[in-house]
């Protein structure tokens, strides 16, 4: 599946989202990272809401008509953890063949690009293909794991 952030094109494996929904209110958490936007009560279930602009260290904007929570799926150290991300909009699903996927480009040891599985490329431009469980630290999906999963 695809989305829309800072006019490029990203991707995430279509097995880990668990929906898409429109804008909602998100209650702030006090002293989570800028990023955290806060939570939302999603039928009854408390998730953590990542504003990935702030994440990747794009500008922040107005949120659109356009704009959307991808409620997904990250593994954490066994533990499937459910966030939201709020992205710009969300495009299409694609299918992208392994001959599309090239490697994600070396940007020098101090620009860690694990978090990006391969760039697809689609017709005449570069889809990022997102590593979700890798996108966050240990510490960040520690601090977004749910209690149960401490113990």
């Amino acid at each position: 599946m695809t989305f829309c952030l800072a006019n490029e094109v990203y991707g995430l494996e279509i097995l880990k989202v668990q929906e898409i929904i429109s804008m909602m209110n998100v209650t702030r958490v006090p002293r989570a990272p800028e990023f955290v936007t806060g939570v939302i009560n999603l039928r009854g279930k408390v998730i953590p809401v990542i504003s990935m602009r702030l994440k990747f260290g794009f500008e922040k904007i107005e949120n659109t008509d356009r704009t959307c929570i991808i409620v997904a799926q990250v593994n954490y150290s066994g533990t499937i953890i459910t966030l939201g991300i709020i992205v710009d909009e969300v495009s299409e699903v694609l299918d992208i063949k392994e001959n599309q996927i090239c490697g994600a480009p070396a940007m020098g040891a101090a620009v860690n690009t694990d978090f990006i599985m391969g760039m697809g490329k689609v017709e005449n431009h570069v889809v990022m293909l997102l590593d979700l469980d890798q996108a966050f630290s240990t510490e960040e999906l520690g601090a977004m794991a749910p209690e149960e999963a401490l113990f």
